[in-house]
């Protein structure tokens, strides 16, 4: 029974580890990880209600990486405050990223095209033309050493 369970326990550890790395890790958003180090202040402005939440994503700032299911590195998901929020993102290192933000104002974990809202760094124009995904070249942005601080207006239909 104890050799069953180990062996479960291993199977349930290594999908665990697979998706942690598939899916980059949840983090809270702890301001004072954007102090030092390479990170990402994300101001975001124009949220439209203070219900539902909020999820900061971030990407390397790559064609392959960009909005790809499972290639984020960190999300930050908190609670959605009407107006302005301020989420930190640390980054692994100095590079270039791309920032997604999202605002399901249901809380329901799906996208509602006619409810939620969203925005990218670098705000790109968002139309029916590129479906919602900008390339990843109107996005991209570089952060060194040090903490950058970047500002994400939301759009919503």
């Amino acid at each position: 029974m104890s050799k069953f369970i180990s062996a479960l326990l291993g199977v349930s550890l290594l999908a665990f580890a697979a998706t942690a790395q598939a899916e980059g890790r949840v983090i809270s958003n702890d301001l004072s990880k954007c102090r030092s180090g390479p990170s990402t202040l994300v101001q975001i402005s124009g949220v439209k209600a203070s219900t539902g939440k909020i999820r900061v994503q971030s990407y390397r700032g790559t064609s392959a990486d960009w909005l790809t299911k499972g290639r984020w590195l960190a999300r930050v998901e908190v609670p959605a405050r009407a107006g302005s929020m301020t989420v930190c993102v640390p980054l692994p290192e100095a590079g270039v990223y791309g920032i997604a933000v999202r605002h399901d104002v249901n809380g329901n974990g799906k996208t509602d095209i006619s409810k939620d809202g969203g925005g990218m760094s670098n705000n790109p124009s968002i139309n029916i033309f590129n479906l919602g995904k900008p390339s990843y070249k109107k996005t991209a942005f570089s952060v060194g050493d040090a903490p950058r601080t970047i500002s994400i207006s939301m759009k919503y239909m």
